[in-house]
């Protein structure tokens, strides 16, 4: 924690070891974070540099050091959703879904390699899913963020829910078929 208020504090100072400082704590997981809204390492490249340049010319209005990775994270979903919203066509259906994952989905997914599973989930779902889950964000504040109704919020969390538990159910299936075979 030292090193970190020492960091910013350089930072604030446009000190470019302070900077670098910062980037090298902090860039793998912002890296994976906008990965897994957009779900391209390259694309999720991008994002991190631009977020990172635009973190270090406002460095002033992050107030303490102690908020700087929350911060610094909303730059990066910011940014991450920005990208999405110019870059991708996403299809939102408003239609309501009440399907659930059962405690047995949420089991399997302890064994489920999660960067498969965003990289097949379809683009609507996983931002939902990523603001929803990963964000806490509300479905009014989803609905603001990317310009849609607050039902289609929910009709889409609904769906990527179902989606994951037919996911879940897949991968189960293939894990016995495999396990059949080696018998």
């Amino acid at each position: 924690m030292k090193k970190l208020e020492e960091n910013f504090l350089l930072a604030k100072k446009q000190d470019r070891r302070g900077q670098k400082a910062l980037y090298d704590m902090f860039s793998a997981k912002m890296l994976a974070i906008a990965n897994s809204y957009v779900n391209n390492l390259h694309d999720a490249e991008d994002i991190l540099l631009s977020a990172f340049m635009k973190c270090f010319t406002r460095l002033n209005e992050c107030r303490d050091w102690k908020s700087f990775p929350f911060w610094l994270r909303k730059i990066i979903v910011n940014d991450s959703v920005s990208f999405i919203r110019k870059n991708k066509n996403i299809l939102y259906v408003d239609a309501e879904i009440a399907d659930e994952c059962s405690d047995e989905d949420e089991e399997q997914l302890k064994e489920i390699n999660i960067e498969e599973l965003f990289s097949q989930m379809p683009v609507g779902y996983r931002l939902i899913f990523n603001l929803y889950v990963f964000e806490e964000k509300k479905h009014h504040e989803i609905a603001e963020i990317l310009n849609i109704s607050e039902g289609t919020s929910k009709s889409q969390l609904s769906k990527a829910k179902k989606w994951l538990a037919e996911f879940l159910k897949a991968k189960e299936n293939e894990r016995r078929n495999t396990e059949t075979i080696k018998i």
